[in-house]
């Protein structure tokens, strides 16, 4: 898999491919490139006044390619694109641990339950970026645990993502009944946007009793939008390969097995290792216990890619947050005291800070050996 291949976790891009006609839809501005800390923009319609577009050109982008390339399918029979003419369809490609598409899913998921009995259709299709997140026994708990009810694409050798020249997670490809895609956007935001595309194609498609009005969700865990205005913290790579700003003396060693240890305080955005560890370069596993990793960030979310490096086993840890039990801080995968388990390979929110939201030096110790440590994102 490409190195360049990446959860669009640092940057939000824009698409340039849709053209309305002045005033036509308000909220709909380009996505500029971000560092992580400002919000795609979506502005809502004025109060009681719905956003209905009287003329919109969507260019064609496309033809829906072939998603035979697909090495399994979860909840649905394999699909194909002569199989689904007649249907609007959504193509969403994710990967689990993505945080950027768990913070998108609420509005996925809600597309799918209100548009399913009006000739609409969502496909998820699950490239993954890790090498755990090929293991599809891995992606089958992940789609029951996340409630994805709608098809699923086991995309593991990537053959879906290249057919659609795809550089991003998320992705939403939108295809009318034709088959063709009119429509695509990469990161998370323009859901106003999306939607009223969806309208538009099902209303071309002389498909009645869409109306105009817009889900509503209520995300709440993992999938509560970010803290755009705290954010000033980006995703970070603990695998060498991609790693910045490392910062234990000496630096990492690559596949060698060798002792860390952290400075008492780091500079923003800074990270470190304590104890035995072997640094590849995708991940990090610890041999011996009470190994820390430390980190300095300046948001209100903190999560951590990581799992168990052998299956079926499991590990405890203690955090810390300036150097004290997190209480209000703690996050969904961990109590107030810091103390939580790691059980299997997925995305654990350890931090949510109440406001106000500050920079703070986060600290986690596995008190067993074995744990195996991804990433850090934020939020």
């Amino acid at each position: 898999m490409s190195e360049e291949i990446k959860c669009d976790r640092r940057r939000l891009l824009g698409t340039a491919a849709l053209m309305f006609t002045a005033g036509q839809l308000g909220m709909i501005g380009s996505v500029q490139a971000q560092s992580g800390k400002t919000p795609p923009a979506h502005q809502p319609a004025i109060e009681g006044q719905p956003m209905r577009p009287a003329s919109v050109h969507l260019p064609i982008e496309g033809e829906l390619p072939s998603l035979s390339g697909a090495t399994g399918w979860l909840n649905s029979q394999p699909l194909e694109p002569s199989g689904l003419r007649g249907q609007v369809v959504l193509i969403n490609i994710w990967t689990y641990t993505c945080i950027n598409w768990l913070r998108q899913l609420p509005y996925v998921r809600a597309w799918a339950e209100k548009y399913k009995d009006r000739g609409f259709v969502v496909i998820g299709v699950h490239s993954p970026e890790f090498a755990f997140e090929k293991d599809v026994e891995n992606v089958r708990r992940a789609v029951a645990d996340l409630r994805v009810e709608y098809p699923v694409a086991i995309d593991s050798d990537h053959a879906i993502w290249r057919a659609f020249k795809n550089e991003n997670w998320p992705a939403l490809y939108i295809v009318d009944t034709q088959g063709r895609i009119r429509h695509h956007h990469f990161g998370e935001g323009k859901y106003e946007q999306s939607e009223r595309i969806m309208q538009h194609l099902l209303g071309e498609a002389g498909i009645g009793g869409i109306g105009h009005e817009l889900v509503a969700v209520d995300a709440r865990g993992l999938e509560a939008a970010a803290d755009w205005g705290s954010l000033q913290s980006p995703e970070n790579y603990i695998g060498l390969e991609r790693t910045e700003h490392f910062a234990s003396p000496g630096g990492a060693a690559l596949h060698k097995r060798r002792i860390y240890a952290a400075p008492a305080r780091l500079r923003r955005n800074h990270w470190a290792l304590s104890g035995e560890w072997t640094v590849g370069k995708q991940a990090a596993v610890l041999h011996t216990a009470n190994g820390r990793i430390v980190y300095r960030f300046h948001a209100r979310d903190l999560h951590l890619v990581m799992g168990p490096a052998t299956r079926g086993t499991s590990m405890r840890f203690r955090m810390r947050l300036d150097g004290q039990p997190p209480g209000a801080a703690h996050g969904m995968d961990v109590d107030d005291h810091g103390h939580g388990t790691v059980t299997a390979p997925r995305l654990y929110q350890l931090i949510r800070q109440p406001p106000p939201i500050a920079e703070r030096q986060f600290e986690i110790a596995f008190l067993d050996t074995g744990v195996e440590a991804f990433a850090f994102t934020f939020g």
